[in-house]
Parts: structure tokens; sequence; C-alpha cells
């Protein structure tokens, strides 16, 4: 008989929401125009807030220290899926694969600036939320878990994407002035988006949370 354990499962849930980001996010898509500007948005922003969700339910059953096992493991899983991507790419292709090189050099290819700066928002994102969701809790209680996950989220969020936008566009050749202007119509919209996200989310949080208590 196929079984497999609840956390078991909500943890291979966070480790696909994560290849998924790191795999695929590169694609983006046209979401909505405001005020006739144009938001594109990249396809991760379905799994992104996802991953801190999942986070706020192990928190809120386990304790932060079991969630940080967790996010030691999606460290890992990135760490991995960049070396490998970078390895794989650098590696010559055979005759018969010469004409889809190019196609699978772009997909996989990542420049390390934007896997360095991916891994480290996503270290100091992901502890940040664990560490301003207990906070709420410890000073809240145990109510209120809507305010405390989307708190923690738009917080951790905010960070996740003010530094990898920072760390992956970020350019020396530009004035500062200039480079804060740019870099705040990347973040502003960006994060507004997955805050957007995180609170359609909120219902998972209760389901998640209920779902692991119950045996």
């Amino acid at each position: 008989m196929f079984k497999i354990e609840k956390f078991d499962l909500l943890v291979s849930i966070y480790i696909f929401c994560i290849a998924v980001a790191e795999l695929m996010g590169g694609k983006t898509f046209p979401l909505l125009k405001v005020l006739g500007y144009q938001l594109n948005a990249s396809v991760a922003i379905f799994v992104l807030p996802l991953i801190f969700t999942i986070n706020d339910v192990i928190t809120e059953v386990f304790g932060k220290e079991r969630t940080r096992s967790v996010i030691r493991s999606g460290l890992i899983v990135i760490g991995l899926i960049l070396l490998v991507s970078l390895l794989f790419t650098y590696l010559p292709p055979s005759s018969r694969f010469q004409p889809s090189e190019k196609a699978y050099d772009t997909i996989f290819g990542l420049s390390a600036r934007i896997a360095a700066a991916s891994l480290t928002a996503f270290t100091i994102a992901e502890f940040l939320d664990v560490i301003v969701f207990v906070r709420i809790r410890q000073a809240l209680g145990k109510s209120k878990l809507w305010l405390r996950t989307n708190a923690s989220n738009f917080i951790a969020q905010f960070v996740d994407t003010a530094i990898f936008m920072t760390l992956a566009f970020y350019s020396l050749d530009r004035d500062l002035g200039s480079n804060f202007i740019f870099l705040t119509s990347l973040i502003v919209p960006y994060w507004l988006l997955k805050s957007f996200m995180s609170i359609i989310e909120t219902p998972l949080i209760y389901l998640g949370v209920r779902w692991l208590k119950t045996k």
C-alpha cells in the first residue's frame, strides 16, 4: 500500500516549488496593465508565495527549528541545481545534440551573478520569515494566524525581492540615483504582486495547519 507521511509530503511540495522557481522561473508573461503600463511577471510567482506559506505551516505546527532544517534542505537543492546547471551547460554537446545546444544553454545556463543573487536572497528571506513569524506569535499568542503569516511573508518577500534585484541588476556603470530609480521600478511591482498572491493563499495556511495536526 502506498503511504507517505504528511510532513514528508509537505516537504516534497516545498522542494518542488523551489525546483520549479529555479528551473522555470526565467519565463515571464504579461500579467496586467496599470495606467497603460504593462506589468509582466515570472511564472515563478505561482510557486514562490507557496514556499513561504509552507514555512509558516511547519513553524506553526512543529516550531522554528524544524522549519530551519527544511530551509537548509532547500538551500542544498538550490545549490545543487545551480552547480549541475553550470556544469552541464559547460560540457560540449554531441553532434546529434548540436542543433539544440543554444536553446539548452539559454534555458539552463545561469550566470554566476544571477545564481549568487538567488541563493543569497533566498537564504536571508527564508530565515527572516521564520523569525518574524515566531516573534509575532510570541507577542500576540496563538490567535490571528492570518496576521502573522501575512506580516512575515510581506516583510520576507520584500527583503527577498530587494536583495535579488539589487545583486542581479545593480550597475556599477551608473550613478546611485539611476540605479535607485531602476531597481525601485523592478522591486515594488514584483513585491506587491507576491504580497497579493500571499493574501490569496491565506486560507491554505489554515487548511495546512489543520491537515498537518490531524492524525
